[in-house]
């Protein structure tokens, strides 16, 4: 067995307010301390093991002694609070000028742009607004005419919600593929975001509820990133859950989608099985779609226990050359106002016996001091914090 590294996203799961976060009417948001500080009873064990508790200057921090890994926190570089922004940053890509946003909707020449190219005739929204109520507002209206429903957010994206039932995941992923290619260069979206939902059999519940096929398309990242040349030394890549659509594939060399956040801890355990060295890069989603976004504070905190328990078990189970890092990508609060991403710090954590034990990182510089650790660990090219034993 080689060098093999585990690198886990907790989507959304910040460490509290950047020091800019009021450009981005972000002050005050703190993802984990704000959940933490309504359930000060959290069963996070195995994080606080691996120091998630010793991260000076978090609101959480409640430091314990047998700390066996080594922790810290990460400032964003890049101008951006999105998904695309914080992966490409932390595998060396910088973005100093912010994807676009469209806080009114996305202007006539845009929409009139993709009624032409797709043939829909028109759409629904074009607005600002969550995707669940957004196709309980349209969905019925939807289900007669098959126009897709159009909406974005305060991050960079184009989102097209439409039924499985009446439109179909293959037009669906086709309309989404017609809109990447529109929208380039001073309309760039980070990404266009296929939305599929059904009707829902509980009448109970919503009358339409989202599935797990969402599929995300994103710009073509820079190809000097630190996945290529784990790549292109004859690395194995792996992605999980929505890793390869983040990078359009570039740097990848095998690729499961997943539904859940249980789906993607189950498949990052099939890869564990079957690849021995390299890559293993996984983004756990829910914690940012389905309770961040949604302002479920209770849930995010059951699914951050969840993974905690999932957490323990990969512990025992890792080589002697094998490297967990756990972070985040940006902060989703889901006790702060609206139901946007939230500018803020990402806890890191990195453990495995290569690794010095209760090892303070303070502040990194740059999420890409992260991707930096693991091309330094798997080639010995870059340069990485002062982890290693």
């Amino acid at each position: 067995m080689g060098k093999r590294v585990i690198w886990i996203v907790l989507d959304s799961a910040g460490a509290g307010a950047l020091p800019d976060a009021g450009d981005y009417r972000d002050a005050g948001a703190d993802t984990l301390g704000h959940i933490i500080g309504a359930y000060p009873d959290i069963k996070l064990d195995n994080m606080r093991s691996l120091g998630l508790f010793n991260i000076e200057e978090t609101s959480f921090f409640k430091p314990c002694e047998n700390v066996v890994g080594c922790y810290g926190k990460a400032k964003e570089m890049s101008r951006g609070k999105d998904t695309t922004t914080g992966h490409w940053e932390m595998i060396g890509i910088h973005t100093s000028v912010p994807f676009p946003t469209y806080p009114d909707g996305f202007p006539k020449d845009i929409i009139d742009e993709f009624i032409e190219k797709t043939g829909c005739e028109a759409v629904y929204g074009n607005k600002v607004a969550s995707g669940v109520p957004i196709i309980q507002e349209y969905g019925d209206e939807h289900m007669k005419t098959g126009y897709p429903i159009v909406y974005t957010s305060a991050d960079s994206v184009f989102q097209i919600a439409a039924s499985e039932e009446k439109v179909g995941l293959e037009r669906l992923y086709e309309l989404c593929k017609i809109a990447r290619d529109m929208l380039v260069g001073d309309k760039g979206v980070g990404r266009v975001i296929a939305r599929p939902f059904i009707t829902n059999d509980d009448p109970e519940g919503d009358k339409y509820v989202r599935t797990g096929n969402r599929r995300d398309f994103a710009l073509m990242p820079d190809p000097d990133n630190v996945l290529v040349h784990l790549k292109s030394s004859g690395q194995r890549v792996a992605a999980v859950g929505k890793i390869s659509d983040i990078f359009c594939g570039v740097g990848i060399t095998e690729e499961i989608h997943t539904k859940s956040n249980a789906e993607g801890m189950e498949k990052t355990d099939e890869y564990i099985r079957e690849i021995k060295d390299g890559l293993i890069f996984t983004n756990l989603v829910d914690f940012d779609m389905k309770y961040g976004h949604r302002r479920d504070i209770e849930g995010y905190k059951n699914a951050l226990e969840e993974f905690d328990a999932w957490l323990g078990g990969l512990l025992e189970r890792l080589g002697d050359e094998d490297i967990v890092i756990i972070n985040a990508d940006h902060g989703c609060d889901p006790a702060f106002t609206g139901s946007d991403h939230t500018r803020e710090y990402i806890p890191v954590l990195m453990y495995g016996k290569p690794l010095k034990k209760n090892c303070n990182l303070k502040v990194l510089d740059t999420f890409a001091d992260i991707g930096k650790t693991v091309e330094a660990y798997l080639i010995g090219e870059g340069k990485y914090p002062d982890t290693h034993s």
